[in-house]
């Protein structure tokens, strides 16, 4: 079955390119379903240690292909619209976006799922929906949980754009490069990113997804009990003396057994 989603790996980096660009990457249903699997898959394969996520052509994505929108079952088929634009709150493997060109709609909800964000300097992004009679309901809380409520209604609002430069002072995106050196910059930062420990990142990011609703007290309670885990590890003890001996690091967690949060 044909599909619009490349997927690559090299090294610990799984690269997954949304591949509609005579599209402008205009995400059909199938298209989003295909992307949540990946990174399904991506989150349950030990030898993946971070996931970059780009397109292919002049348009990062546009977001939602229109030409599904009008369809009776629309509402019942794009049920994976809220899996696929809440995901960067529940997977523990770190997403790196690179973005060129322009990010729209959905393609901002993309964006704002992903945990590093590099965009180029000539790109710009909008929650465009609002055009179209529509609000950005499925992205609204990713977008507003990186920018903040009142950014993110001030954009739903009006629809606009904004550049890279005020997306980046917004906290949209992290990191602005060139737009000749964006592949480059965006796949040496999720390497890096790869590069660490596993078990690390994953506490990690289950940290920050699951104390979301704690209370300040229980945060605190849940922040000790994985940090002694930590301390506990092997993959801690690795760090600190490949730290004192002035080498690079061997994962134990690495070893393909898995590692209980």
């Amino acid at each position: 079955m044909p599909t619009n989603l490349i997927a690559s790996s090299e090294g610990r980096v799984l690269h997954l390119t949304l591949d509609r660009p005579e599209k402008r990457n205009a995400l059909l249903i199938v298209d989003c379903a295909d992307l949540v699997a990946a990174l399904n898959e991506a989150e349950l394969d030990d030898g993946v240690g971070a996931v970059l996520l780009d397109a292919s052509g002049d348009c990062f994505c546009s977001g939602m292909d229109l030409t599904e929108s009008l369809r009776e079952d629309a509402p019942e088929r794009a049920a994976i619209h809220h899996e696929l634009f809440t995901i960067g709150a529940r997977i523990t493997k770190p997403v790196i976006a690179a973005v060129q060109g322009k990010a729209l709609a959905g393609g901002v909800g993309l964006v704002a799922n992903a945990h590093i964000v590099v965009a180029a300097d000539d790109a710009s992004l909008g929650l465009t929906e609002i055009r179209l009679a529509l609000w950005p309901y499925v992205v609204f809380r990713a977008v507003a949980s990186a920018i903040g409520e009142r950014r993110a209604l001030e954009l739903s609002l009006t629809g606009r754009l904004i550049t890279a430069q005020e997306a980046l002072q917004w906290g949209l995106i992290h990191h602005i490069a060139p737009s000749g050196e964006l592949s480059a910059r965006a796949f040496a930062i999720a390497s890096r990113v790869s590069s660490f420990s596993p078990e690390a990142v994953r506490r990690g990011l289950d940290f920050v997804h699951r104390s979301r609703t704690l209370s300040p007290p229980e945060t605190v309670e849940f922040a000790d009990a994985r940090r002694r885990r930590s301390f506990a590890s092997d993959d801690f003890a690795e760090g600190v003396n490949a730290f004192f001996e002035k080498r690079e690091p061997k994962w134990p967690s690495l070893s393909g057994e898995k590692q209980t949060l």
